[in-house]
């Protein structure tokens, strides 16, 4: 019952968030300068060679049919409404169909990477960071530091680079600027060969980002579970004749733990941002590059709803992350629960 309250008042908490997160998200589209009615004009006049004058009439019925001659705030209730009711974030006059459509073949793609090497570079994280706790001072721990501060100075940008350079003048590689080679683009489903495939266009951004996303969970992971070996009650169980095995892998590490799960959620944000750092310069069809497009073109409903949509995920990893936290220490949820009483 009290994990079940837990979860509860985790939702709750969120609905506040959303709200401002929508809120922010709308102001995007009225902070800039026009509105898809003018983008229609621009489009409109170039293909037809009418002039403004002439497409005023259409453009004020349009105005009228989408709601933009209406007060900011009702503007926005109408917009929201659209997307919670219909699924519907309006359309994109740059890519001549509906926001949801250009967004939803290219932002799973950033998640999906996203999470792969969230999960991968805090595991490796975690992993380097006991071994570099259990060896203290030594070899081990030096180059495992050196390791991770390479992982953290060098920017991303600069990896993407120098990989590209690698990727096309010395290696001559084929696999640049695509997610699937031409045999596997046209196929609708998965197999060995084509998750295989996947896997030779994307190595680069996944070895970024797990390089730079472990190297904090590495500092992380080693300082607490230095901090754990030198508890009183580690002090206690080595006092009781237990094995040094069992101390750091029963008592020490799952203690150690509680703060690199209570990061995921905050990492999970790192990750995008670095998916979308990575994919912009290697030219992935991710959200990355739409995003750069997007601003380019001031298609502020796309921007808009990508950042949108990116929030609510975080939001929602971030309670994940709080959840798992409260599956692994009780003391969490009741600590919670307690002080809303």
């Amino acid at each position: 019952m009290g994990l079940l309250t837990f979860v509860v008042q985790r939702i709750l908490a969120t609905i506040p968030l959303l709200i401002g997160i929508s809120i922010v998200s709308f102001a995007l589209i009225v902070a800039v300068p026009g509105d898809y009615v003018d983008g229609w004009i621009q489009q409109t006049m170039a293909m037809t060679g009418q002039s403004r004058a002439e497409l005023a009439p259409q453009a004020a019925a349009i105005r009228a049919d989408l709601g933009l001659d209406k007060p900011v705030w009702v503007q926005y209730w109408i917009w929201i409404s659209n997307i919670v009711l219909r699924g519907d974030f309006g359309f994109s006059y740059f890519y001549n169909q509906p926001v949801l459509e250009v967004i939803n073949v290219r932002l799973p793609r950033s998640l999906g990477i996203a999470l792969v090497t969230l999960i991968v570079g805090q595991i490796i994280g975690a992993l380097l960071g006991i071994y570099a706790a259990m060896n203290q001072y030594k070899l081990g721990d030096t180059l495992a530091t050196v390791f991770a501060f390479m992982g953290i100075v060098i920017p991303k940008f600069v990896m993407s680079i120098v990989i590209l350079y690698f990727l096309a003048f010395v290696w001559h590689s084929q696999y640049i600027g695509a997610l699937n080679s031409a045999e596997y683009i046209l196929q609708d489903h998965w197999s060995f060969g084509k998750l295989w495939d996947l896997f030779k266009h994307v190595w680069p951004v996944l070895f970024i980002s797990i390089w730079a996303g472990q190297a904090y969970t590495l500092r992380m992971m080693r300082g607490n579970l230095l901090d754990v070996m030198n508890t009183q009650y580690i002090e206690t169980a080595r006092a009781k004749g237990l094995s040094r095995k069992r101390v750091m892998f029963v008592h020490a590490i799952p203690n150690a733990l509680h703060p690199v799960v209570m990061n995921m959620g905050a990492r999970f944000d790192y990750m995008i941002k670095g998916e979308l750092e990575i994919a912009i310069v290697l030219g992935l069809p991710t959200i990355g590059p739409l995003i750069l497009t997007s601003i380019a073109q001031r298609d502020m409903l796309v921007i808009s709803a990508i950042f949108m949509m990116i929030a609510v995920i975080i939001v929602i990893g971030n309670m994940i992350a709080d959840l798992a936290l409260a599956l692994l220490d009780p003391r969490v949820r009741q600590a919670t629960i307690g002080g809303d009483n």
